[in-house]
Order: structure tokens, then sequence, then C-alpha cells
């Protein structure tokens, strides 16, 4: 068979086939034009999940005629006035989106530019395009009608209309926070109207408020409170956002959001520092909710290695992963022993009877009636209703044949005098211990709140921060192998080894050049005491291979640091003495991350005054 040219149709409707996914990958490619444009309000209204109709409307630059009849042609953009590829100020760049979808559907576009009286509109008639005049507001509007009506094979693989709609959600959510100061409305009668106003530019440079509010607006309150600040820079690598407390997590990874130089990316790299960032304090199975922005020069950025942009390439990744880890835990060591709000909340439901759904207080003019003990409360097996008080609010005698309170245990609670303390002490943050429950908990009495602490999940994570502190403070301890163990490995990986051998040897790992393809490895860390160090090794080399530092070791380090805090630290069932607990309490709130143990559970929760007081009644 021959080779021959493909018509131009053909042509564009296999780059469609690459830019034009699904309805989302429209709604994406139309709204960045609409940002590159200048735009400060866009509105988006979809039918259908974006099949049938999708709508962008701009208050941006608009176009001119010759450029309104370029803008379908295949590769014509204003995005390029250097035709210099290393240096990408703007969202879009080739100029291929509209050619694409005009392949695929119907495309209607009309716009008029800021000093021109009247607008344009281009239609395609028979595949060709038309333009004629059309009255209208200074900006553009995109219409695409009726998508993949003439490769109807591609309509069969969109999902429902429900997850398409999804779908530009998700999109509009991304370019909505990294647009903070942009007004955007997605309307349409497959959805309910989301509005995000703009958020106002500050006169200061490096006020990150905007984005704050911005975030707030599409996570949600939730997200807000529960949230600390990032803000790093090393290097020309800057690094801001949000990123949630460990105790704040989801099921999945859809919570976190990644944006470089303005741009929503899914990218491992960014993936792999937020996974590493948490990994003191989460499950395995738990995933951390976080807004990531990331600033860096243009030339250090390759963003022409997706066809929907949705990957980037760094030129020096390591930098951006560590740029990433760092700030991540600069923020969450900032938050101290603060634990989400969720944690309070979650306590708060379980007090409440029948599971978390809110009763009415009673008033003064009715009796209090006790809830069924159907176990969601604080109810008695036996129950009895007061129904009648004496004036003095005294309860009755009880009656003969009442129920007697039977089969009652020993006490799980201990409550012993302390010794005198200042008033002061109760404005400790973490308050002053007042009692242990069931030999575990402590229970504490804050300004204005009451707080239960976990001894155990507490203590665990000091001694763990103490070991990590340790390990940080200088040179790891050694241990010598009686024989030194000889591995064999690739030449390119011994030159790594070799070139990394004094960073190796402060976190206690002595490696030597045994040869051309070998390595001798005479010390370990003394912590780790019989590694497999075949496998250490490995992944060493393998972990210098992709990214060019050995944090691999540092990991296994306090992958024991973890293990031994847990056996080394208070355990369940032993009795404190009020100043221990005392101590105890001193010790988290001077501790970061002793709001969460080392295992992503909360060391604590806190039930506000006025929350108690709610619970009664009283408010």
């Amino acid at each position: 068979m021959r080779i021959r040219q493909l018509p131009n149709d053909l042509v564009n409707k296999i780059a469609a086939g690459e830019v034009i996914e699904r309805p989302a990958s429209i709604v994406k490619e139309l709204v960045e034009n609409a940002l590159d444009a200048g735009a400060t309000r866009i509105a988006i209204t979809t039918s259908a999940g974006g099949k049938s109709l999708i709508r962008i409307e701009d208050n941006g630059s608009g176009m001119g005629e010759e450029d309104l009849r370029l803008s379908v042609e295949r590769h014509a953009t204003s995005k390029l006035p250097e035709d210099d590829l290393d240096h990408i100020q703007t969202l879009g760049f080739r100029g291929e989106a509209l050619a694409s979808i005009s392949a695929v559907a119907d495309l209607r576009i009309a716009t008029r530019p800021q000093d021109a009286e009247l607008g344009l509109q281009l239609r395609f008639i028979d595949g060709e395009a038309v333009i004629s005049p059309s009255p209208m507001p200074h900006g553009t509007v995109i219409e695409v009608r009726e998508l993949f009506k003439n490769v109807p094979a591609r309509l069969k693989f969109l999902k429902s209309d429900r997850a398409e709609t999804n779908a530009i959600t998700d999109v509009m959510k991304r370019l909505a926070m990294s647009q903070p100061h942009v007004h955007f409305i997605l309307s349409g009668s497959d959805r309910q109207t989301l509005n995000w106003p703009a958020q106002p530019i500050s006169d200061v440079e490096d006020d990150f408020q905007g984005d704050k509010n911005r975030l707030g607006q599409i996570l949600g309150l939730d997200f807000a409170q529960n949230a600390v600040p990032i803000d790093y820079q090393r290097g020309p690598v800057l690094v801001r956002g949000m990123a949630a407390l460990p105790t704040y997590t989801k099921a999945n990874s859809l919570s976190q959001f990644y944006f470089v130089n303005g741009r929503p990316v899914r990218d491992k790299v960014l993936l792999g520092a937020l996974r590493g960032a948490y990994a003191d304090f989460l499950h395995r199975d738990r995933f951390p909710v976080a807004a990531v922005f990331v600033n860096m020069p243009s030339q250090d950025l390759d963003v022409n290695v997706h066809p929907a942009k949705a990957e980037v390439r760094f030129r020096d990744p390591g930098l951006v992963r560590a740029a990433v880890i760092r700030g991540v835990m600069n923020a969450l060591d900032a938050a101290g022993f603060r634990a989400s709000k969720t944690v309070s909340d979650a306590t708060l439901s379980a007090f409440q009877p029948g599971g978390g759904q809110a009763q009415q207080p009673p008033t003064s003019a009715s009796p209090y009636v006790a809830p069924n003990a159907t176990g969601d409360g604080f109810a008695m097996p036996h129950q009895q209703q007061w129904a009648n008080t004496s004036p003095t609010g005294s309860a009755p005698p009880p009656q003969p044949d009442a129920p007697r309170m039977h089969d009652v245990h020993q006490p799980s609670a201990r409550m012993e005098v302390a010794p005198d303390l200042p008033p002061e002490n109760d404005d400790f943050p973490l308050g002053s211990a007042r009692a242990q429950l069931f030999e575990n908990y402590i229970v504490a009495q804050g300004p204005d709140s009451l707080i239960v602490v976990d001894q155990h999940a507490a203590h665990e994570r000091l001694v763990y921060e103490r070991f990590k502190k340790e390990l940080s403070d200088g040179p790891v301890p050694a241990q010598r192998q009686l024989i030194p163990v000889v591995i064999e490995l690739t030449e390119e990986d011994c030159d790594r080894l070799e070139e990394a051998q004094e960073e190796l040897a402060q976190v206690g790992l002595g490696v030597e050049r045994f040869g051309p393809r070998a390595i001798a490895v005479h010390e370990t860390p003394a912590i780790l005491k019989h590694p497999n160090v075949q496998k250490l090794v490995n992944d060493v080399a393998d972990q210098l291979a992709e990214w060019d530092n050995i944090s691999i070791v540092r990991e296994r380090l306090e992958e024991v640091a973890a293990r031994m805090a847990c056996h080394g630290s208070v355990r369940s069932g032993r009795r404190l003495r009020a100043e221990e607990m005392n101590v105890l309490l001193r010790d988290m709130e001077a501790t970061p991350h002793s709001g969460q143990c080392i295992h992503g559970r909360p060391t604590y929760v806190e039930l506000k005054k006025a929350d108690i007081e709610r619970l009664f009644g009283r408010r």
C-alpha cells in the first residue's frame, strides 16, 4: 500500500482524538483561551454533560475579522510571538483546539474587540467558515453543539451525563483555583449553578489571601478551618498553597490539586512529594487534602509533553520534589499540636442522643424525658422518667418497683486530688489534667474547653519526634560489618553510589567501590540492627537514579524509629499521677505534629464549653 497525504478533515478528526477526550477537554481548552485573552468574568453553560451544548462567554479582548478567520485553522495562534517554546507564558500555545472542535461538532464563534462598534460571528456552512456581523457586548462567545455527531464511535465511549457533568465541574474547580481574581459562573440544565466571585487583587505583591479565599470557596469551610498555609522557597522554586492537617484526610487522592506556573497539572513528581511530606502521619489507605502551587522560571519547565497539557517535565525534578516536601512539612510543623476540627465535630455527634441527630432542648415548661436506650446516647439500661420534680429541683424518692442498680462494676475512671496548681495553669492550650479514664485517657480542663487525650498515642508521637531529631542532629551511629558485603550493580549505579559516599556515611551507610561493577558495604545504620543489605543498597541506587538523593535510607531509619516509639511509649492501662499527666500535656504543646499519632489517628479531642452547654440545652 502506497503512502498518501491525508485530507484535511481526516487530519482534524485525528487531531481531535488527541485534544478532545471528552466534553471536559473542550471546556478546559476554551476557558484557557478566555483566560489568555485577559477575561475577568467567564460564564460556562452546559447541557447533557456537554454532549449537546457547551457555551463559554467571556469579557476578554475579543478578535478582529482576520484573527477570527485564522483562529479555526490548525496551528494558528497568537501566543508564540517569538516562536519560543522555552518561555511559554500562556495556558494555550499550540493553536489547534478550535480546528479540532470544528471537526467533530457544530461550532459557532461570536466576538467583538474592545475597540469595535460591532461584533462578528463565524459559523461553518458545508464545511466552510462564514463570517457575518453580529451585535453583541465586548468579549467572545463560543458555542459547541452536538459533540461527536459525525464520529458516532467516539460518542459511544462517553460516560453518563452525570459523569461528564462531574468531569466538567472538576476541570472548572482546578481552573478557578489557579485564577482567584477571575469571576467564574458554571450553570446549565444538567447541574446546580456554581458561582465563584473574583477575589480582590492585593496591593502587596506576595499576598496569598485571594488564593486562600478562592480555595475556601471551592473546597469548603471544613477545609479552610482545617488547613495550614504553605509558603516556602528553595532556589528559584516557590511553593505556596494550603495543606490540610493530617487528621483531615480522604479515602482517595481526588482532593489533591497541583498547579505549576498557574497551570493545573497531574504530575508524578508532585504526587510523590506530597505523599512523602505526609508519610509520618497517615495510614497507607488515607490521602491528604492539599492545593499546591509551584512557581518557577519557565525555562526550567517543559509544558509541551502531553496532548492535553496535563503533565509537565521539570529540568530538575529533585529540586522541585525537595521544595514541595519541605514546604508542606514546614506548614505542618507550624501547626504544632493542632488537630482538625472534624475530630471534635465527630465527638459531639457521638454525644448526641440518637446517633448524632440533634434533638430539641427541653423548655422550662416541659419535663425532661430520658432518651430511649438504643446504645447511641447516655441513657441507662433501666430508664426512668422524671415527670414530676419538687419545687427545689430535687428528684422524687424511688418507687418500690423501681429497678435497682445491680451488677455495678468498679468505676473505670480515677480521680485523684492534684497538688495545688496556680489558676493560670488552665490557660495552657491543652489545659490542666483533672482525671484519668480507663487508665488510658487523660481528661483536662482548658480555659474554655474539655480535652480528652489518648496517653499512649500522644506519648508515641513525642518519642518518635525525639528519635527523628536525634537522627537529624548529627551522623547516624553505624555498626561495622564483620565481613564487608559485596553487591554487584551496574556501572552507572556504582558511579552514583560512589559520588554519594560522604552523604551515605552521614546516615550510617558506609560504602566503597569494589571493582567496576560492585560496591562493598562495610557499615550499616546501627538502629536497623540486621538489615537486608542487598535490598537496602539496591533501593538507594534506584532512588539515586530517579531522584538523585538518598532519602530512602532516612525513610528506613524513620520506619524503625516509629516501631521503637510504639513499643517505648507509655502503654495503655498504666496509671499516671497528676504531675505526669501535666508533663505529657506540656510536652504535647511543645512538640510538632502531636495532634496525631504516627498511625494518623488523633491524639486528643476538644469540646468547647459552648458545645457542652448546647448538649445540655443551656444554649
